[in-house]
């Protein structure tokens, strides 16, 4: 597909699953923002080597302040964003009663409320533009619940919800909105969790395959590359009627 002339924002995208969407979408042709505090040199030249030089913007997306500068850097610099990847996120594992208060507020604050922002001020250059594509990464556990993560989870069901409502908001526009479920991904998030594991355990391998074999039935892990092409199809004129989708990409987490 060509994306030639779309300007893509994809936040957290300095590694891992932000990064990998963000390879896929200059390959096809679009200018890319990134946005992260990731290694941003190195990330600026994976994604040369697969387009243009991209832009990019350290907004910390706690802050809605900030986030309104990422979005007028956007419209200053690049004329708007046509395609906007809701990636950014973080975690944090505990039980709800000993969940502190400031975790809770700054994971929502990060994977939701963050969505809302760039969602809310993408919208309107969108609507003029007559198109617009906006993808939220949200998780399997955006639709099924673990133990200890109650605001990930509440968060990412949070952003299956909004993406439903701005689905129905954009249904007789030319602008999409979709969310995306991975499930097991070996990310810096993921990749603590198994490092905790193998604190106990004291074997590294035995504590990755665990991980697998207790959620996802292919124990592999999907990958950012994988989670890249489901992006690229959504921003593609095929997937002019996916709206409000939770499309799950998860080895057979949800089968089960």
């Amino acid at each position: 597909m060509n994306l030639q002339g779309k300007t893509a924002l994809v936040t957290g995208s300095t590694s891992g699953i932000g990064l990998g969407i963000a390879e896929r979408l200059a390959e096809a042709g679009a200018r890319l923002i990134l946005n992260g505090f990731g290694d941003v040199d190195a990330a600026k030249d994976s994604v040369a080597r697969h387009g243009q030089t991209p832009g990019y913007h350290a907004a910390d997306l706690s802050d809605p302040a900030q986030i309104d500068e990422l979005m007028r850097y956007a419209e200053q610099d690049f004329g708007g964003v046509d395609i906007l990847v809701n990636n950014a996120g973080i975690q944090y594992v505990s039980p709800v009663e000993d969940f502190p208060a400031a975790k809770w507020d700054a994971v929502i604050a990060i994977n939701l409320s963050a969505v809302f922002h760039t969602s809310r001020l993408a919208l309107p250059g969108m609507r003029e533009r007559g198109w617009g594509r906006i993808v939220n990464v949200a998780s399997v556990h955006g639709l099924v619940a673990s133990k200890e993560k109650a605001a990930y989870v509440a968060a990412k069901h949070g952003v299956i919800g909004l993406t439903k409502v701005i689905a129905l908001e954009t249904a007789c526009t030319r602008i999409t909105c979709n969310a995306i479920c991975p499930g097991w991904v070996l990310t810096p998030l993921v990749q603590q969790q198994i490092d905790k594991r193998a604190a106990v355990s004291g074997d590294l391998q035995q504590a990755r395959d665990e991980l697998l074999a207790e959620k996802q039935p292919s124990l592999e892990f999907v990958t950012p590359g994988q989670l890249g092409e489901l992006t690229l199809f959504l921003c593609s004129d095929a997937a002019e009627q996916v709206r409000g989708a939770a499309w799950n990409m998860d080895g057979g987490w949800l089968a089960q």
